[in-house]
């Protein structure tokens, strides 16, 4: 199958996790009675490809939503506040369209053992991993052209109106960069499971090089990578949907970049490092690091100086919360499998970031 041909791939959820202790017989009861516009029988199934936020396909009749709740044994609330979460997709309603539209928000823990929310399911291919999904070939012409439409968008999702409507009060612009660096600092530490010094050294680099605060502050995601990304099956380089706002605030729009960056592996990188399934951005087609950064720049007008913090910013982002999950795992809150290897990829980022900082640049460019 060709990239023209990617109908048979759009992500698809399945049987919910074992172990898992969601009681479907009490969200049904709770969905008929809040789903007045829906009709026939409920059926829940999950999708089981993400790492945090809980995510589930709920069919009524003829109608497909999605669920989405924090993950069982969470304790960072911050993270994981389907309220916050569910009123950003409602103030996006109408300033993005590649925003899930939002249904209902339920605060009562009661129903599934914590607060979530309902929203639309958008249907189309997930790039996950770091290859296509099984059966999928994609071509080096398409693979460019969904890696700059992926760098386009966030250009245009740090171009909207910051203050607009329920954006009003998302975020404390003022002192963003100063608040992340020592906030997931503080995550590090308050998760750590074992001694890792490249991590640490890399966040006291982070502490001593901190840039000022941007003069113009957006709407920023968070998590901006490929596999929050929805493509259009009949074009895989036309974006539809961007899922997963749970991260999002306004703030600098260069740390947003940063944290897509820490995402994108380079054919140049340690060969441990590009075994991580981050997404299939060594795949010919995609640019590399600094081809993103010069691409953002030139769409969205902003300078990209401290190319090299806001990197090794999105590494260190990145490698918290493989240690939050990891340390979830420890503790027996989870007992996802994936979750238990976590620990490998906090050292393998955290050389990576080493290896950056003593290099003094992002990519193996001259």
């Amino acid at each position: 199958m060709d990239s023209s041909d990617a109908s048979s791939v759009v992500d698809s959820a399945q049987a919910i996790r074992e172990g898992e202790t969601l009681d479907t017989a009490k969200l049904k009861t709770y969905l008929a009675s809040v789903l007045t516009d829906g009709s026939g029988e409920i059926s829940i199934a999950q999708f089981r490809k993400g790492h945090s936020n809980l995510t589930y396909l709920i069919d009524v009749g003829q109608r497909e939503l999605v669920l989405r709740r924090p993950p069982f044994g969470a304790a960072i609330k911050s993270a994981h506040d389907m309220g916050r979460e569910y009123s950003i997709l409602s103030a996006l309603d109408e300033l993005y369209d590649k925003a899930p539209k939002p249904i209902h928000y339920c605060e009562d823990a009661e129903v599934i053992g914590a607060p979530f929310y309902l929203m639309e399911r958008v249907s189309g291919v997930i790039l996950r991993g770091n290859r296509p999904p099984r059966g999928l070939e994609i071509s080096a012409e398409t693979m460019r052209g969904i890696a700059l439409a992926a760098v386009d968008n966030l250009a245009t999702l740090h171009g909207l109106p910051a203050r607009a409507g329920g954006l009003a009060d998302l975020g404390r612009p003022k002192g963003y960069v100063e608040r992340q660096v020592h906030g997931w600092t503080k995550r590090y530490f308050d998760a750590k499971t074992d001694e890792v010094p490249q991590v640490e050294h890399a966040a006291a680099w982070l502490a001593e090089n901190m840039p000022g605060d941007c003069a113009t502050p957006a709407l920023i995601h968070g998590d901006y990578k490929y596999d929050n990304l929805v493509l259009d099956a009949d074009d895989l380089t036309r974006i539809v949907s961007v899922l997963d706002w749970e991260m999002a605030t306004v703030g600098d729009p260069l740390m947003d970049l940063g944290t897509s960056l820490g995402y994108w592996l380079d054919p140049d990188d340690p060969p441990a490092h590009k075994l991580l399934p981050f997404g299939p951005t060594l795949l010919p087609g995609n640019p590399s690091r600094r081809e993103v950064i010069e691409r953002y720049a030139e769409k969205s007008g902003c300078e990209v100086g401290d190319a090299l913090f806001y990197y090794v910013y999105g590494l260190f982002k990145i490698i918290v919360i493989a240690q939050q999950i990891y340390k979830r795992f420890v503790l027996g809150h989870t007992k996802d499998p994936r979750f238990g290897a976590m620990i490998i990829g906090v050292k393998t980022i955290g050389d990576t970031a080493a290896r950056a900082l003593e290099r003094d640049r992002i990519d193996g460019l001259g």
